[in-house]
């Protein structure tokens, strides 16, 4: 597993921080999501391949973003962000967490690739909130506290 370069926590979000980003629609969900975007461009995240292609498709099918407009966003993210993907080895090891935890291929997925990367920190609605998965703790940062628990 790759460490922080920086030596602190290292951050990644699911698809569903991106799309509330953008969402004007969704309320706070919106508005928190915003305020957890800016707070990650002063910490070491990154984002994953996956969550940014399924970005791109949640906003287009969803007719929330055209997709010129989306293209867009989602190269904005990749120079804001470094991005990384999955390897051989990860599809293994997704499949393995998702059975015995019980996750959805995808969410097992992404972490397995956000954990190759050597985050410590996931921001996902998607998880048990503060469950701890191999040195991986996810944060929902939709949670009751202003910053979801994570010093956003």
């Amino acid at each position: 597993m790759t460490t922080s370069s920086k030596g602190r926590e290292r951050f990644s979000v699911d698809t569903h921080v991106l799309v509330y980003a953008v969402d004007t629609g969704a309320g706070e969900k919106h508005c928190r999501a915003q305020r957890v975007i800016e707070t990650l461009l002063e910490r070491d995240c990154v984002l994953t391949l996956q969550s940014l292609a399924e970005f791109y498709f949640t906003v287009t099918r969803k007719g929330k973003l055209e997709a010129d407009v989306a293209r867009i966003q989602v190269d904005g993210w990749q120079t804001l962000f470094s991005v990384v993907s999955t390897k051989p080895a990860t599809l293994g090891r997704a499949i393995e967490v998702a059975r015995m935890h019980h996750l959805s291929f995808w969410d097992a997925m992404l972490w397995a690739t956000a954990r190759e990367a050597g985050v410590t920190m996931l921001l996902s609605e998607d998880f048990q909130d503060g469950q701890v998965l191999d040195g991986v703790r996810i944060i929902n940062p939709f949670g009751v506290e202003e910053d979801g628990g994570w010093g956003g």
